[in-house]
């Protein structure tokens, strides 16, 4: 089976000029594929779909690119999706522009609006594993929607928790803004969780220094599952897509199949760069 996984092509500095302009008329939102996401997106049809709605798809790993390279297929930049939300905190967002942030505690939320000055900054904590729960989804996303029009919406609830809520919001058609994927960005940018060393992230084994930190957690995602990317690469196609302009539109695709809360168990998988 060849799979095709179309990649926004812009390294963090372009994208996050691209991000900033999108501007809260219309609704839209960005994951951030990492090596764990791009063998969920083989595997799995649903989130196949998900991809296919998604506005922006900016890849957050080093490893994949790298791996790419190797294989002779198109190499897409990087635009890892912590460094993007620090970009945004740190230099796009202004104080009096409306913030939604889903997931992380009441004090990461105070952190964020004390430090940055958010003073329209909307908290919504969902409870563990509501994605299973239709009346929790159902909360959450009227949360959300009550805070549109945003700037930004700031999903940090690990994956495919995040882009099912990202997607849903479109299906519904209420909120307006951008809503971002970041898993673990959040945790970074409050001392939740250390980030790899910059060495090690330019070297693409930030996944190595997760893994050390917490191995129980993170041994069977990449000693496990992770390997088989170099297994799969090959069966796949790997289509790059570059908007012309700075202010790029969204891409736009025909309707994908229409998708459902799973009962199935999810597993947390916040984003961050392998």
């Amino acid at each position: 089976m060849t799979s095709v996984l179309t990649i926004d092509d812009y390294d963090l500095s372009e994208a996050s000029e691209v991000v900033a302009d999108y501007g809260s008329g219309r609704y839209g939102y960005v994951v951030t594929p990492n090596v764990d996401h791009v063998i969920r997106h083989y595997d799995d049809s649903q989130f196949r779909s998900l991809y296919h709605h998604a506005s922006y798809v900016l890849l957050d790993s080093r490893l994949m690119s790298r791996t790419c390279t190797l294989m002779g297929k198109s190499t897409p930049r990087v635009c890892l999706g912590s460094d993007l939300t620090h970009v945004l905190l740190t230099k796009k967002i202004k104080s009096l522009d409306r913030v939604v942030l889903v997931g992380g505690t009441a004090a990461q939320a105070e952190y964020l609006r004390s430090k940055f000055q958010l003073v329209a900054l909307h908290h919504v904590d969902p409870p563990m594993n509501f994605i299973q729960d239709a009346e929790a989804v159902e909360a959450c996303l009227r949360s959300i929607e009550a805070a549109s029009p945003f700037r930004f919406c700031f999903l940090a609830i690990g994956s495919p928790q995040q882009e099912v809520i990202a997607y849903k919001l479109k299906e519904r058609g209420v909120a307006r803004g951008l809503a971002l994927c970041v898993g673990a960005a959040i945790n970074f940018m409050t001392g939740a969780e250390r980030r790899a060393p910059l060495w090690m992230q330019k070297l693409g084994i930030e996944w190595l220094y997760r893994l050390i930190q917490n191995p129980r957690r993170m041994a069977r995602r990449y000693l496990v599952r992770g390997p088989r990317i170099f297994f799969l690469l090959p069966q796949m196609e790997i289509r790059l897509r570059r908007a012309s302009g700075k202010k790029s539109e969204p891409r736009e695709f025909a309707p994908a199949p229409t998708l459902q809360v799973s009962s199935a168990p999810i597993i947390e998988t916040p984003s961050q760069a392998a």
